[in-house]
């Protein structure tokens, strides 16, 4: 079977961005059973209520809905069961001394194919408070009223 290269991107967690600050971004390989990447190949995953945890020194995603695949009957998994996430053990300590030492959390932010294995990105976030979502959404609305203004005139 031959091996599919580059990369294709199937899920996207739009709410990270909205809630967070990211300020770094990591890869990391997913630990999944067969019928849980045949679920995925579908795009039946949600990453909106994902985050990620470091629990005896290994990385764990939290959250992570992967739907049944249909076609799987007994060999089906927990669809919210804790996926294990595959990092260098260098990097998972790295990122268990930034969260508890600065406050920050662990989300997931896409998932994709690359090379046939499936990746997830992580992101190091900081939580934004209301008004920095307001501050944010009010830039977006500006920069649109600015483009559409010079569209006009063109």
């Amino acid at each position: 079977m031959a091996k599919k290269l580059g990369t294709k991107q199937i899920a996207f967690n739009k709410k990270a961005y909205h809630d967070y600050f990211i300020l770094e971004k990591f890869e990391a390989g997913v630990e999944l059973f067969g019928t849980e990447v045949k679920s995925i190949r579908q795009g039946n995953i949600n990453l909106k209520e994902a985050f990620c945890m470091v629990k005896d020194g290994e990385l764990f995603a939290r959250g992570m809905h992967i739907s049944p695949y249909e076609k799987g009957n007994i060999f089906n998994r927990d669809p919210l069961r804790p996926k294990k996430l595959l990092m260098h053990k260098k990097e998972i300590n790295r990122l268990y001394g930034r969260i508890k030492q600065d406050g920050l959390a662990l989300i997931p932010l896409a998932v994709y194919f690359k090379n046939s294995l499936v990746k997830i990105e992580i992101g190091l976030a900081r939580g934004k408070k209301l008004h920095d979502k307001r501050d944010v959404e009010a830039e977006k609305s500006s920069n649109r009223d600015i483009d559409r203004s010079m569209k006009n005139k063109a």
